[in-house]
């Protein structure tokens, strides 16, 4: 989330009109995160945020973002619905970009989760594994192992600016996840983004998750693999075994983990570790001018990258 595109009073109010919202009262943009153009919107019916989509998402991808969350509305995960307009499309246009109305979803994120975090964030990766479970869409993983060696095309001769040797790193690690994921492993619909920023808690339990524009259909343990790597290590980017063993038993409380999956678990992580320092060494070197966002540290993934090699076996994650 992130403000890209400013929109006038007069853009707002006329878009507004299309859908049964009530009359707006505040609008104020939301700075968080680096992918979409966010605003907060409140009304005399209640709170929204209004998503002008940007950058990565392409537009052909959105009904499959929207039907989603709509399907795991339905299936009882609780997340952000898209408001469908008085012509019943949950999808518009505005200032240029494709747009969409969202309910707000009350709860805040943790900034250092603990083990009950983690626990309640396995439990609800693994509910929305299986609640998506016959969705009847498929988008391609594009940020999967065949498309990381093009991202790094793009800064691959800048990435030593971030770190010198860091480019000589990436060429070792994209040649260690060249073939891909093992073969073997179950698939399905993931989020692959479900970092804490994205998961809301009330009192300390979890009261849904947002920010569904980087799901795709790939390998369910990957999507957990993710969360190894955004929720289980601390500021000073140390793994943080309670954390590792609560998210994964959370997990398996509700779905378990095949042992081509378990096996597999430590590769898929160092993966996640490279595809997110990728991404983030890509924005560190690209940040759009003017963007209301600070772009986050990708040094923060070599730490995680760094740690993963050393893994051998699911037991390092759940027994250190």
């Amino acid at each position: 989330m992130a403000v890209y595109t400013e929109v006038s009073d007069e853009e707002l109010r006329a878009f507004l009109d299309g859908y049964d919202c009530g009359t707006l009262r505040s609008c104020k943009g939301i700075a968080e995160g680096v992918e979409n153009t966010n605003y907060f919107l409140e009304t005399d019916r209640g709170r929204f945020i209004l998503t002008l989509y940007e950058k990565r998402v392409a537009e052909a991808d959105l009904p499959y973002f929207l039907a989603l969350k709509e399907h795991l509305s339905r299936r009882g995960v609780s997340c952000p619905l898209p408001v469908r307009n008085r012509h019943g499309e949950a999808l518009g246009h505005l200032a240029g970009r494709s747009a969409a109305l969202i309910t707000f979803l009350s709860g805040v994120s943790v900034r250092s989760p603990g083990p009950q975090h983690c626990a309640e964030t396995g439990r609800a990766l693994a509910t929305l594994h299986l609640a998506s479970s016959d969705l009847g869409l498929y988008r391609r993983n594009a940020l999967g192992p065949g498309g990381w060696p093009a991202l790094f095309d793009g800064f691959k001769d800048r990435a030593d600016q971030i770190a010198p040797g860091l480019a000589a790193l990436i060429r070792e690690e994209l040649a260690v996840h060249a073939g891909g994921f093992a073969p073997g492993l179950p698939q399905g619909v993931i989020h692959a983004d479900l970092f804490p920023d994205n998961v809301f808690f009330i009192d300390g339990r979890l009261s849904g998750l947002i920010d569904f524009y980087f799901a795709c259909n790939d390998a369910l343990a990957y999507d957990l693999a993710i969360c190894l790597n955004a929720w289980c290590f601390d500021r000073a980017h140390s793994y943080a075994p309670d954390r590792g063993r609560a998210l994964i038993a959370g997990y398996e409380s509700v779905r378990q983990l095949t042992t081509v999956e378990r096996r597999a678990l430590p590769t898929l992580a160092r993966g996640a570790a490279l595809r997110f320092l990728l991404t983030r060494a890509h924005d560190w070197l690209n940040r759009p001018p003017g963007a209301l966002v600070v772009p986050h540290d990708p040094m923060d993934y070599v730490a995680r990258l760094q740690f993963h090699r050393g893994v051998e076996a699911i037991s390092t994650y759940t027994d250190a």
